[in-house]
């Protein structure tokens, strides 16, 4: 999980970095692009089981959210303090939540929705509207966690039926050619310095998502959840570094508030799914609290 981090943290630089050359679709697009190449030679290598699936309608709405998902986030990386955009990508799993009520029928009781109202809090702490702090363009970032949220619950359903690697294979099949319509009406054709940033985009977000997910088959998301938020202070720092971007006290306040309030979600979900296997069927059908 800390591996995985540090290959998100890294690629959030990437994409900031190429955003100074070509345009966010552009980069969305060539991201997708050498991100499959890496893979293939992993999920296609002797001894691999077939990938096959019967889900392909599926696959395809959930690429086209996740591509609407990925381009207003990279905007957000490339537009915003790195530090806020990043702290407003941790509203996800708030959102997400919110969404397994609405589209699974889930039931949450008081601890959990606590749990998210402090989140929202936290996201209202950063984005600040109404005050001269606010920046439109981080309601982009929110509008990225929003839509990355209802790719998670599509996942959930797509891995009822297949397993994860055929999910991530199909997702990005679908994402190469889906990301290359938006950029070709924007089209900037890359420099040498433009190419390097876009190939380390694309090789670092797949190993990013490999990483993370053999780290949740691994671990527990309550123990895994707390060291995949080390890569908050790593942009921050490179932030920092790099783009001499100061730290904003409100984006720390935010931040903290919302990963804390991911950390206690994870641990609950985590408590509650350990009791739910002690017990019997009937009784691990109770409402999540």
């Amino acid at each position: 999980m800390f591996g995985s981090a540090m290959a998100f943290g890294l690629m959030a630089i990437a994409i900031r970095y190429a955003t100074r050359y070509v345009p966010t679709q552009e980069v969305a697009f060539f991201r997708n692009g050498f991100g499959l190449l890496a893979l293939l030679p992993m999920l296609l290598r002797p001894g691999h089981a077939p990938l096959r699936t019967k889900q392909l309608p599926r696959y395809f709405m959930r690429s086209a959210i996740g591509l609407a998902s990925m381009l207003c986030g990279f905007w957000a990386i490339g537009h915003l303090p790195l530090a806020q955009a990043i702290s407003l990508s941790y509203s996800t799993p708030l959102f997400v939540t919110l969404a397994a009520v609405l589209w699974l029928g889930e039931k949450v009781r008081f601890r959990r929705w606590a749990a998210v109202i402090a989140g929202f809090i936290g996201v209202l702490v950063i984005v600040r509207p109404g005050s001269n702090g606010f920046a439109a363009g981080s309601l982009i970032a929110v509008l990225a966690a929003l839509l990355s949220a209802l790719v998670a619950i599509q996942i959930k359903q797509l891995t009822r039926v297949d397993g994860p690697d055929t999910v991530v294979f199909y997702t990005y099949v679908f994402w190469v050619p889906l990301s290359l319509v938006p950029a070709l009406f924007v089209w900037v054709w890359p420099s040498a310095i433009a190419w390097a940033w876009l190939v380390a985009t694309g090789v670092l977000g797949t190993a990013g998502q490999l990483l993370w997910t053999r780290a949740l088959k691994l671990g527990e998301v309550s123990a895994l959840t707390p060291i995949s938020f080390t890569q908050l202070p790593l942009v921050t720092l490179l932030g920092w570094l790099l783009f001499d971007q100061a730290l904003d006290r409100w984006t720390v306040i935010g931040a903290l508030i919302i990963l804390g309030s991911n950390a206690y979600i994870a641990h609950r979900e985590a408590v509650l799914a350990r009791r739910a296997a002690t017990q019997s069927p009937s009784a691990a059908a109770k409402p999540i609290e």
